[in-house]
């Protein structure tokens, strides 16, 4: 794995193996306080990120879910139901295509 570093930080290790992480790391890492990761890779770099809450909130879903909230509020009649021409259409435009929604994504 060949990387190039985008910031390089010193930071010290105490006597009894604690250090300190920097300010800058925090801030990219999204994180004042909490749990890190540390990742040993096999050509010996590591990869330090924030340990995230598996039940931790989405900040994209909860905004979406707010928009949607407040777009029903505004807007309170009866939903409509889709035409067959619409739904039609959107037959078309996916076709065959089958996703297996438990399936790896891709790198791409």
């Amino acid at each position: 794995m060949s990387t190039t570093a985008t910031l390089e930080i010193d930071a010290t290790i105490t006597e009894r193996g604690q250090t300190t992480v920097p300010a800058a790391i925090r801030k990219m890492l999204g994180v004042s306080k909490g749990a890190i990761v540390f990742k040993a890779m096999p050509d010996g770099t590591v990869i330090v990120e924030a340990k995230r809450d598996e039940t931790e909130e989405d900040p994209a879903l909860e905004a979406f879910l707010t928009f949607l909230a407040h777009d029903i509020a505004r807007n309170p009649q009866a939903p409509v139901p889709l035409s067959l021409e619409l739904l039609q259409e959107g037959h078309d435009l996916v076709g065959d295509v089958s996703v297996d929604l438990d399936s790896p994504l891709d790198d791409d």
